[in-house]
């Protein structure tokens, strides 16, 4: 990279993010260059159909519909990945690296499923890869776990790392909706999109989850030992019964490091205090709670999406490009250990049930829960809907994830069962 040009941008995908990129990186400039002492410019823009009508008018030539013009173009130093998606991003990115350009991403499934590999390769070709974009939209979080804690050891992270799930269940929790009408409000105001998939079932929060452990813990994660659920089966009802309880539902990115060489990780709806901090993050909001061994407890909190801040994550990425030097993006170590099984991930449990308003019942699921050795803390019951049952909620002392599920699958096939029970996890975020 001369220093006697400016830094030359290859800009792939020109959707929501990377308009914002081109806008704001052009706003900058100058603020930029005058922090960098490094001037930077957007040379060629690829982009999926060049009839499309644009709000903006680009200057001739920049604009192309090839990602090989990206990798061909030997005057172009970093190319910034936002096309999305898995292989296509997978083969650009690759030979991007190949060439020895620097790569920008906010791709998190990318990294989560082959990060590894990604990283090896450019450790391999002596050149790097920025992804500060890829988790938590403009808050910082990667660039926290790399420089600002390098001398902790993280010993957990906890977060709100999807706006849609949030946004959803907070609109259930304070004014009563059900999640099929949650969802549709934010499919409306655009939180949400068409195929809201992997933000409901818990896939995006678990991409992040994946890099955020791996950064910390210095091996890479494989994304089917984490264990990940969504929001889809919660009803407006499971909401009241954790407000009775002193509790709030959160989609929750858990990553925890657990007797000093097991590494935990998991996504799922969980019951955390209403009186804790993030119980207070609502709508389309993140928030990352990061405990290491010498700051302490931090707290990071911001848009976890949207055009601005996701583009500010990415411009800040290539401000750090124009002067690195240091290694391709991740150092990996055997410090750790290995990933824990979820099976001896150990907790206190909600388990909701909707029972036949008959004698017998409650007997019936405690000695199931006994045999297993699960205590139960506390139970509650409400009166019988006309043909719906009665709900009860069984408060569960901490136990192994897999002693409960297997308790729990045992009491879901009672004849006096009506539905399948709704477990969750209460995190007590110590």
């Amino acid at each position: 990279m001369a220093e006697e040009r400016p830094l030359q941008i290859g800009l792939a995908g020109l959707g929501n993010v990377g308009l914002g990129v081109y806008r704001n990186l052009a706003r900058n400039r100058e603020l930029l260059r005058e922090r960098n002492g490094r001037d930077m410019e957007i040379r060629r823009v690829v982009v999926r159909d060049l009839a499309k009508p644009r709000e903006i008018t680009f200057p001739e030539g920049m604009l192309s519909g090839r990602l090989d013009d990206l990798i061909e173009d030997d005057e172009i130093d970093i190319v910034v990945e936002l096309i999305g998606g898995i292989d296509e991003a997978l083969d650009f990115v690759t030979r991007a690296i190949g060439k020895g350009k620097t790569v920008v991403t906010a791709n998190k499934a990318l990294l989560a499923l082959h990060g590894k590999d990604l990283f090896a390769l450019a450790e391999e070709r002596g050149t790097m890869i920025y992804f500060e974009a890829a988790v938590a939209g403009g808050i910082p979080i990667i660039k926290t776990v790399q420089e600002s804690l390098v001398g902790n050891n993280i010993q957990s992270i906890i977060g709100i790392i999807n706006g849609t799930s949030n946004y959803i269940l907070t609109r259930m929790a304070k004014e009563g909706l059900s999640y099929e009408e949650a969802l549709e409000e934010a499919r409306k105001l655009g939180y949400a999109e068409a195929d809201p998939s992997l933000d409901v079932n818990g896939g995006d929060a678990a991409h992040k989850a994946v890099i955020l452990a791996s950064l910390s813990y210095g091996s890479w994660v494989p994304f089917d030992q984490v264990h990940v659920e969504g929001i889809e089966r919660l009803g407006k009802v499971d909401l009241q019964f954790a407000r009775d309880l002193g509790y709030t539902v959160k989609l929750l990115a858990v990553i925890k490091l657990i007797d000093g060489d097991r590494i935990e990780v998991r996504v799922q709806p969980s019951l955390i205090p209403s009186t804790h901090i993030l119980a207070s993050v609502n709508g389309v909001f993140n928030a990352i709670l990061v405990r290491g061994d010498v700051v302490g407890e931090t707290l990071f909190y911001g848009r976890g999406a949207g055009q601005d801040p996701t583009s500010s994550s990415v411009i800040s990425d290539l401000a750090d490009a124009a002067t690195a030097s240091c290694r391709c993006g991740f150092v990996p170590h055997g410090l750790y250990g290995k990933p824990l099984p979820q099976e001896e991930s150990v907790s206190q449990y909600y388990l909701r049930l909707q029972v036949a308003d008959q004698p017998g019942v409650l007997a019936q699921v405690a000695g199931i829960l006994g045999r297993a050795g699960v205590g139960i803390l506390s139970m509650i019951q409400r009166e019988a809907g006309e043909g719906e049952g009665a709900p009860i909620v069984v408060m569960l002392h901490d136990a192994k994830y897999g002693v409960v599920r297997r308790a729990v699958a045992e009491i879901a096939e009672l004849p006096c069962v009506h539905h399948e029970p709704v477990l969750m996890r209460v995190e007590r975020l110590d």
